[in-house]
């Protein structure tokens, strides 16, 4: 276990050193994060941006004002974001959720105990456990890791996991082997997201100019095919 924290904590510090302090989540109000974790599924963060501008024009980024809004009329502002009319329904539940278990209050809804309000959030339709942990993480300063399709990419190139590890099974991987700290969880995370989109890419993975290469086993494993 010693080695494994050892050598999590390298490549924390390795990419941190590479990419500098990503500032992620990028938003204006803790409402703004919540709402680009629904609009961020499957889509790039260039379109949630428009997406999100789009909401902002239309005196939209408010807990109520997107419940009384009309489905169809949600769906048409966020259409950049791709998958519109299903992110506008996620979004309508979620807010739904917020107004009447906590008043649309955030305060009242972040003092809930993490455990609890993931389980909550975790009820909600469209809600899965990344877009849950997004919201925990970066809205609420919870101290929970976050996974996506890069984290366990990448840890699986670098030969440290399974390739079919499930997210919890990643999430408890990380959350055992990394200090239980905010910011760590918070940076490590979004240098992950950087390394993911930038070199350890799914098809045509910059492998040589990656920040980690010297810890990698991926390239390796291809030469030697």
């Amino acid at each position: 276990m010693q080695q494994t924290q050892e050598v999590l904590m390298e490549i924390y510090h390795t990419l941190l050193e590479h990419f500098g302090p990503r500032g992620w989540w990028p938003a204006d109000s803790r409402l703004e994060v919540i709402i680009g974790a629904v609009l961020t599924q499957a889509v790039a963060w260039k379109n949630v941006t428009r997406a999100i501008d789009n909401l902002k024009r239309a005196n939209l980024m408010n807990i109520n004002f997107i419940i009384d809004i009309d489905e169809e009329d949600l769906a048409q502002h966020i259409k950049p974001a791709l998958y519109h009319r299903q992110k506008a329904k996620k979004l309508k539940a979620l807010m739904t959720f917020i107004a009447t278990e906590y008043n649309s209050d955030l305060d009242l809804m972040f003092a809930e105990s993490l455990p609890l309000l993931r389980k909550k959030l975790l009820g909600i339709w469209g809600i899965g456990p990344e877009t849950a942990d997004s919201i925990l993480l970066y809205a609420g300063d919870k101290t929970v890791f976050v996974v996506d399709t890069y984290t366990k990419r990448i840890f699986y190139r670098l030969g440290m996991v399974d390739e079919n590890i499930s997210y919890q099974e990643m999430q408890e991987y990380l959350q055992k082997n990394i200090p239980s700290d905010l910011y760590i969880y918070n940076e490590y995370h979004a240098l992950l997201v950087g390394l993911g989109a930038n070199y350890c890419k799914k098809s045509k993975p910059h492998c040589s100019k990656c920040p980690l290469l010297n810890l990698c086993k991926y390239l390796t494993h291809m030469q030697e095919k």
